[in-house]
């Protein structure tokens, strides 16, 4: 039973692709990769995962970042963190050794701005190019091929791989230079915390007033307080429902993130302070893998 949902992909001459990092996100975005047609090879810290992509997608499963990137015009990559990253390009095996000249390296992990500027200036140095883009939309955007990415980079980096990157997504777009596809993510995760916690005080607020929940919920989202997340989590969150993908202990090293840049920048961040804390809250009635609409539950 395939991995992913249906799509149609764009038409370009296939390519051979690597993609680094097999999870929620990334099994289905090389999943698409492969079904658009490209030859693509993958590498995952646990080997029998790779293999049993492989073996579904027709693919190829390397047991190093550096094997898999041999030969590619393209490496993709989606880990966990800033450390992981650094461990699948520029570690002992990492993908920049097995790169091929003029290779683009591209980064769907939401790490940080200051990684991303510096393994951009590594890949220079090497004759390499590097493309900083963490996407949204969460695990059901990457299985229904539906992403929005956010790029960093050389102009004519983004222009490489955009096409081929529009296998998984809806829309690729370059934001700027070397880390703003990360800034972007960041700007991203701070709305979203924003909405989840104002989300979370509407309903909680509404049930406690003895409303229909469900009802009020469709009546305002045809006028101005209409989100993804209110069409999306706010019923799920009436059901006290939360197992939708992105934990909440993703979204605390997100807004790690945005409130480390926030200090580097001299930027004011006080709404996203607060709801860190409310996570951490969540965190601590036992909540790491619930889904980041689960902030409602410290309010009932």
């Amino acid at each position: 039973m395939s991995s992913i949902g249906s799509k149609t992909y764009p038409s370009i001459p296939p390519q051979r692709v690597a993609f680094l990092g097999l999870g929620v996100m990334g099994l289905p975005m090389a999943g698409h990769l492969a079904r658009a047609g490209h030859q693509v090879t993958v590498y995952n810290r646990t080997a029998a995962k790779a293999h049993a992509w492989a073996a579904e997608f027709g693919g190829a499963a390397a047991p190093t970042p550096a094997q898999a990137a041999q030969g590619a015009d393209i490496v993709y990559a989606c880990v966990g963190n800033d450390e992981d990253l650094r461990a699948v390009t520029v570690g002992a095996e990492g993908a920049f050794s097995g790169m091929k000249p003029d290779a683009v390296f591209v980064d769907h992990t939401t790490a940080s701005a200051e990684v991303a500027r510096d393994l951009y200036a590594q890949a220079k140095a090497r004759g390499l190019h590097f493309v900083d883009a963490p996407v949204s939309g969460g695990q059901a955007g990457a299985v229904n091929g539906l992403l929005t990415v956010m790029c960093g980079g050389d102009p004519a980096s983004f222009e490489a791989i955009q096409p081929v990157t529009m296998a998984f997504s809806r829309a690729v777009t370059r934001v700027g230079d070397s880390g703003a596809g990360q800034l972007a993510k960041m700007v991203n995760q701070i709305c979203i915390a924003g909405l989840i916690q104002g989300l979370s005080e509407g309903i909680a607020f509404g049930q406690k007033a003895g409303l229909d929940m469900k009802l009020v919920l469709e009546v305002i989202g045809k006028g101005a307080a209409q989100s993804w997340q209110l069409d999306n989590r706010g019923p799920t969150m009436v059901e006290d429902r939360f197992n939708f993908g992105f934990a909440v202990d993703w979204m605390r090293k997100d807004l790690g993130l945005c409130l480390e840049e926030a200090r580097r920048q001299g930027a004011r961040l006080p709404v996203t302070a607060l709801v860190d804390q409310f996570y951490a809250d969540v965190q601590a009635m036992g909540g790491q893998r619930w889904d980041t609409s689960s902030l409602i539950k410290r309010l009932k």
